[in-house]
């Protein structure tokens, strides 16, 4: 058996291939897993529970299907799916985790997170962040009207693809001192992130010990998954 960590898939309803890939993985390959752990950016963007798009009901009964035959899903937020809340989480069977979660796997202790906190180069990122993750920021966002919601989100995302086509990659990598840092902190040897859509194992020294770095990749063109068991931590990637 083994745990499946995936991130980044971005769903909406203009991409329907990626959809239909990740309905295919959760009747396929996570039906055997121990459990099934989203690191954030599920959708492409998340304008309130009561959006009643139909993608959203699907996606939530898929999961819930998952979670009824025994396998149980957890989430952690993104920065484009921060807003998801309680109401979809028991509509989905999925439970909520906070920014950070140490798991123990078959031996490891191993740190979860969606990755955007860690980022720390990019101070308007970071700066934008800091803003919208304010509760009552959050609440009169969510008081709002669908249709005026959807406006705001389809310019915000307009907006941080402009900011975005005029940075550097490396600024919108992860800083490697913040990386070292979390993991001292959490006194873990192995972190699991998404958010940089740059897939990969990274070797490194933390707690004065051998360390490594799982990086989850987007789901694009193929599917992307971190898979932890007692023989080892593999990242693969599959067809949809």
């Amino acid at each position: 058996m083994a745990t499946l960590f995936i991130a980044d898939l971005h769903l909406q309803t203009e991409e329907p291939a990626i959809t239909a890939g990740f309905l295919r993985f959760l009747a396929g390959e996570a039906r055997q897993a121990d459990a099934l752990y989203i690191l954030g950016d599920l959708f492409e963007a998340w304008i309130g529970d009561d959006d009643p798009n139909p993608l959203h009901q699907q996606i939530a009964s898929a999961i819930k299907s998952l979670v009824e035959s025994g396998v149980p899903c957890y989430f952690i937020h993104g920065n484009r799916d921060f807003l998801l809340g309680k109401r979809f989480a028991r509509q989905s069977g999925m439970q909520l985790l906070p920014e950070a979660q140490v798991l123990d796997l078959y031996g490891r202790k191993v740190l979860i997170m969606h990755g955007d906190t860690l980022c720390t180069d990019d101070a308007g990122y970071q700066a934008f962040r800091k803003k919208v993750h304010t509760p009552w920021i959050q609440t009169l966002f969510l008081a709002l009207p669908l249709f005026i919601r959807r406006r705001v989100a389809a310019k915000m995302r307009a907006g941080s693809k402009a900011a975005n086509s005029s940075k550097s990659l490396e600024i919108m990598d992860v800083n490697p001192q913040a990386v070292i840092d979390v993991m001292e902190m959490h006194r873990v040897q192995w972190l699991i992130h998404g958010h940089t859509h740059r897939p990969a194992v990274h070797e490194l020294t933390t707690n004065n010990a051998p360390a490594y770095r799982a990086v989850l990749g987007a789901w694009h063109s193929e599917g992307s998954m971190v898979r932890v068991s007692e023989t080892g931590v593999e990242l693969l990637f599959f067809p949809f």
